[in-house]
């Protein structure tokens, strides 16, 4: 990921304009006509050959020719010669570029493609970024910068709007603009031959004008960095999302528009999920979204109360909450006397609360005023239909103090609005959005933005909720706890089948796999004839399965393949020998490798499920669980999350199925153990990293029951590792983990942290000094909120990184580093637990870290520490930090180029 130069894009001083005309309806017309009546205060310089002038400005005939290098150029010329105008520009010094000039490649035509490289060939010496090709261009309101040739100026506000369709771009432009919605920009980035959303989120990130950040996706490219980017753009602002191409259909039109690859709409769905994003399906909803998050609603639960003065909007909400999957709230009983007390006798008496037709102002007051200071309610949905016998407006105006944030930073539920009608509820919406009060033409809408809030609540939680070890055994912290030697023996058994030209493990292989990293697998036996059959059910003892051995069937059951129940010797033999015929007969005379012969699974109450492996061409490996058995394609119901997984991230996958509420348990039948289905999710998603062999992987059926799990059947497709696709987030780096014997001879493990360590982390901070938390954390520090303690152990790998000393499971300290999105620099700090000092921890933790940031290949390494911390400034000179005098002079800066050798 980079930002390199996107201020020269988003903040600069002056614009040029390649192609700017005087043409009517030319594109060249409207970008330098939105450029020069904007309101930027800036230079803007038009370059035309043929023109001395655009309107009033002078024009220069070349880019050559302009009085200094601009900052930013936004380039309508044909395709063909933008790369020399990029060449040109990049040797006069400018560094961004917007292109709007389409034909390079959204299409299939190898012309195209060969212009987007030369074009990129041009860029990359002089490090100049380009939006485009193909876009509508770039508006940042709060500058007077519009570059582009949308038809509107919208107002400055405090969302970002970020699209790969021009026709979107404008279109909400339009839409925002008539209802005084602003935007701190709108980036319509079309092709992405350069810059893209992981590019923009990352500058949006950190952008202090940016409060929300909406995006429209056809297509991601660079999965690792877009997951990168959007896992810290939605920990630090609401980000939404509208993604096109969910049918075939819509997705072959979107790779047409935009020359990328789709992928998979249900990867997509999991990876925003991941990512802590809220995906909506319109842009109805998408606007429904940002009344709600962009306004900075927020909620603690999915309890609802709603305020009515009409009895059948009431209900339409009702159903459409429970549609959704929200709760009314059950209104407490003082609530019910204060409601009793305040409002007419034939008032509803519950939730929805239906103050009568005749509401006035004072009334709705009363009722809102009540509902809102209910222990149990999340939100409050207040609904207004137009009556002759009272004032619409007025109810609006009587509840705005109450759905206004309260002062000082209190928290209480947000309310959210739905005045119906049009003329007469138009003075009340203007209101509203003057207050900045959620509102909504329907009630059905307003429910839909309730539940936009539930959700990312839920997405957020997510991000931050702390992983506990399984049940089952499993290290809970993405990687199954399968040794080197274990891994190796299932790749053995990969490596074996493609060195044969095979690309479909026989089932017994699978099952090798499996077995290596802990999945339990029902005990099988091959064989090559019915005769060793009737051997090997004898051996095995009691009722058996056989199934047909061969390289070439997938689906056994399709081909009369599987026999279940039998017992004896007979009864193999004579099954078996059947089988041979209806199979060769079944499956057009396919080889024929032998049978496998296995246990009869006891395991009563079991609920068979499949659990999957697939790699999409995006994202990268996928992990599927959902309803298994041979119905699996017909009950279609599963669901997909991106590895590695950890417990929660493998619950909440099983969460979102429909089998999940019956492994729960119901009526007679006990709940299965669902941390063994998780354990074996887990280990499944570290498979996948290990071995990018592994195409594809089904167990089908998982027995899942109390009493455990047992894979019956599995399936895995392999590859040439050549052939995988990366994963889309940067695994646990478990091959960082060492021994270190300190001054004291105690022997410690260096590790990288990962999300289980917050109950360590907040141990060994709660047994160190507040001096020491102070020297640390710049200020005294009384406690470290679940929060703080879940960002500083749930970090992203690819850009952070942080190393513990552990004794045994006590946590002694802690370095880490957060590069910059250039991967050039990082920000470094070091923590050693008050009473374990003095040993040489903190100096091991910083050599770990120093030579970590070497192997990555940053360029320097750079802190601040306070100067009444003589040690860890006399720890810097040792390691050959140098200081510099930070602005304030209690701080002190010190840094270390890593391309130094150290003495």
């Amino acid at each position: 990921m980079s930002i390199r130069n996107l201020d020269h894009m988003f903040n600069p001083a002056s614009v040029a304009v390649i192609g700017a005309s005087n043409r009517e309806r030319s594109v060249g017309r409207v970008v330098s006509r939105n450029l020069l009546s904007g309101g930027f205060d800036g230079p803007v310089l038009p370059v035309n050959p043929h023109a001395r002038a655009i309107g009033a400005t002078l024009a220069y005939p070349t880019v050559e020719d302009l009085p200094f290098a601009p900052d930013l150029a936004v380039i309508c010329t044909p395709p063909a010669t933008v790369p020399g105008v990029i060449e040109a520009l990049g040797r006069r010094g400018t560094r961004a570029a917007v292109v709007i000039t389409a034909g390079f490649g959204e299409s299939t035509g190898e012309d195209g493609r060969h212009l987007t490289q030369a074009m990129l060939d041009a860029a990359r010496p002089h490090l100049l970024r380009i939006i485009g090709p193909n876009c509508v261009g770039i508006l940042v309101p709060g500058l007077g910068l519009n570059a582009s040739f949308a038809h509107l100026n919208p107002p400055a506000g405090d969302l970002a709007f970020v699209t790969q369709s021009g026709a979107v771009a404008t279109s909400v432009i339009d839409w925002a603009t008539h209802r005084g919605i602003g935007f701190s920009h709108v980036v319509s980035l079309g092709n992405m031959a350069d810059v893209d959303f992981g590019d923009t989120l990352d500058y949006l990130l950190a952008d202090p004008r940016t409060r929300a950040i909406l995006l429209y996706i056809e297509a991601v490219t660079h999965a690792p960095k877009f997951m990168s980017a959007a896992r810290a753009a939605a920990r630090a602002k609401p980000v939404i999302v509208v993604k096109s191409g969910r049918s075939a259909a819509a997705a072959r039109a979107a790779a047409s528009h935009t020359g990328a690859l789709a992928g998979s709409d249900q990867v997509y769905d999991a990876a925003f999920r991941r990512a802590g994003m809220l995906r909506v399906f319109s842009m109805t909803e998408l606007f429904d979204a940002v009344e709600t998050l962009a306004y900075g609603s927020r909620i603690a639960g999915d309890r609802l109360s709603i305020v009515t003065n009409g009895g059948g909007i009431g209900v339409l909400a009702t159903e459409a909450l429970t549609d959704a999957g929200g709760r009314l709230a059950e209104l407490a009983t003082d609530t019910i006397k204060r409601l009793d007390a305040a409002l007419p006798p034939t008032w509803s008496k519950g939730n929805p609360v239906d103050i009568i037709g005749d509401a006035s102002g004072q009334r709705y007051q009363d009722a809102v005023s009540a509902v809102l200071e209910d222990p149990n309610t999340d939100a409050v949905l207040v609904l207004n239909c137009p009556t002759a016998i009272a004032d619409s407006e007025e109810a609006a105006r009587a509840i705005l103090p109450l759905a206004a944030r309260p002062p000082g930073g209190q928290r209480r539920p947000p309310v959210l609005t739905s005045w119906l009608g049009d003329g007469s509820a138009a003075a009340a919406r203007q209101l509203f959005a003057t207050a900045r009060i959620p509102s909504f033409a329907t009630p059905e809408q307003a429910v839909r933005g309730f539940m936009h809030l539930v959700r990312y609540r839920r997405h957020q939680t997510l991000l931050t909720e702390t992983p506990r070890p399984l049940h089952d055994g499993t290290e809970d912290h993405g990687s199954p706890g399968a040794e080197a030697a274990a891994i190796e023996r299932a790749r053995a058994v990969i490596t074996a089948a493609l060195d044969d030209g095979r690309e479909q493990l026989t089932e017994p292989e699978a099952k090798q796999v499996l077995d290596a990293y802990g999945v339990p697998v029902v005990r099988t036996v091959s064989v090559a004839t019915p005769r060793e059959a009737a051997e090997a059910a004898e051996s095995l003892g009691g009722r058996v399965a056989l199934k047909i051995l061969s390289r070439a069937i997938s689906h056994k059951s399709d081909v009369g393949g599987i026999r279940l129940n039998l017992s004896g010797r007979d009864q193999v033999r004579g099954a078996a020998e059947a089988m041979l015929e209806t199979v060769a007969a079944l499956s057009g005379g396919a080889r024929i490798d032998g049978f496998t012969v296995q246990e009869m699974a006891e395991m009563p109450n079991a609920h068979e499920l499949i659990l999957g492996l697939h790699q999409d061409p995006v994202f990268g490996p996928t992990v599927l669980f959902g309803k298994g058995g041979v119905e699996v394609e017909v009950v279609r119901d599963s669901a997909i999350a991106l590895p590695p997984l950890n417990s929660v991230l493998a619950l909440d996958l099983m969460a979102q199925t429909r089998v999940h509420d019956l492994l729960k348990g119901y009526r007679n039948r006990p709940a299965a153990d669902l941390d063994a289905i998780a354990g074996a999710l887990v280990r499944l998603g570290q498979l996948a990293l290990d071995l990018p062999e592994v195409a594809e992987l089904d167990v089908n059926p998982l027995l899942a029951s109390e009493q455990g799990v047992l894979a019956l059947d599995a399936r895995i497709r392999v590859q040439r590792v050549e052939a995988a696709v990366p994963p889309s987030i940067h695994p646990y780096p478990a091959h960082l983990a060492r021994d270190a014997t300190m001054e004291d001879g105690t022997t410690i493990r260096l590790r990288p942290i990962r999300p289980e360590d917050e109950p360590a982390l907040a141990d060994m901070l709660a047994r160190s000094s507040q001096e020491d938390l102070r020297l640390r954390f710049f200020a005294p520090i009384r406690h470290v909120s679940h929060q703080s303690a879940a960002r500083l152990t749930q970090i992203d790998y690819s850009r952070e990184m942080a190393f513990v000393a552990l004794d045994n499971m006590d946590l002694l300290g802690v370095s880490r580093l957060a590069a910059d999105p250039e991967g050039e620099a990082a920000e470094f700090a070091v923590m050693v637990r008050t009473d374990r000092q003095r040993v040489g921890i903190g100096e091991c933790l910083m050599d770990t870290l120093i030579g970590y940031a070497r192997d990555r290949g940053l360029q320097r390494l750079h802190g601040t520490v306070m100067r009444e911390n003589r040690r860890m400034l006399a720890l810097c000179d040792k390691l050959g930090f140098k200081r510099t005098t930070a602005d304030d002079p209690g701080l002190a800066e010190v840094s270390l180029m890593l391309n130094d050798q150290r003495a």
